[in-house]
């Protein structure tokens, strides 16, 4: 009796097991779950922003890039143009400034012509050397003068003043000169007062 109580006690037992395995419910029987890759249609869901944001910055990286190469033509060209205006005030400024000291070369020639007929030679020679001075630098700022004694009357270097005789010279030519003209480099400085043989 003993026994059979027992085997009935186990009976009870396995079978109360299988009731709490029936309610156990399934996720908990189950294993842990492995994580499942992600379909391509999420991934295309993912990647669009990404893309988008990529697209949105190489625009961008291509706008900063358009601006910066204008910006340095703009700055190459603003270079240029003040080189191009330094030089011509430059220019300008050198060729105001000659002019300017034209007078007192004039001056010191007539000075020199006097002092020839003077007995002192200590006067002659300081106007001579104040004039080689003058010339010297009008030398290195490139101003000559232009002489055109007996040459054919040029209306862009020369003003014609005075009408000489046929005597004189050559009919068209320049046969006095009342006045030193000068040139700057290719540009006229001053233009000479001449006198001319007519035509």
């Amino acid at each position: 009796m003993k026994g059979s109580s027992e085997m009935s006690k186990k009976k009870n037992e396995a079978f109360e097991t299988q009731e709490e395995i029936k309610e156990t419910p399934a996720e908990d029987l189950q294993e842990e779950k492995i994580p499942q890759e992600n379909s391509p249609a999420e991934t295309a869901e993912e990647a669009d922003p990404l893309q988008k944001a990529l697209d949105e910055a190489n625009t961008k990286a291509a706008e900063y890039l358009a601006l910066a190469q204008r910006v340095q033509a703009d700055f190459e060209n603003f270079r240029r143009r003040n080189e191009s205006v330094r030089s011509d005030a430059y220019a300008d400024g050198k060729k105001d400034t000659a002019a300017l000291m034209l007078p007192v070369l004039d001056n010191l020639e007539r000075a020199l012509d006097a002092a020839a007929a003077s007995p002192d030679e200590a006067l002659k020679n300081g106007v001579e050397m104040v004039l080689k001075q003058m010339t010297d630098v009008y030398g290195k700022m490139d101003v000559k003068p232009i002489n055109r004694l007996g040459e054919k009357f040029d209306p862009n270097l020369e003003n014609a003043i005075l009408q000489g005789t046929e005597d004189e010279g050559a009919p068209g030519t320049v046969c006095q000169v009342l006045q030193k003209g000068y040139m700057i480099g290719d540009r006229v400085l001053r233009h000479a007062m001449v006198k001319v043989v007519p035509e």
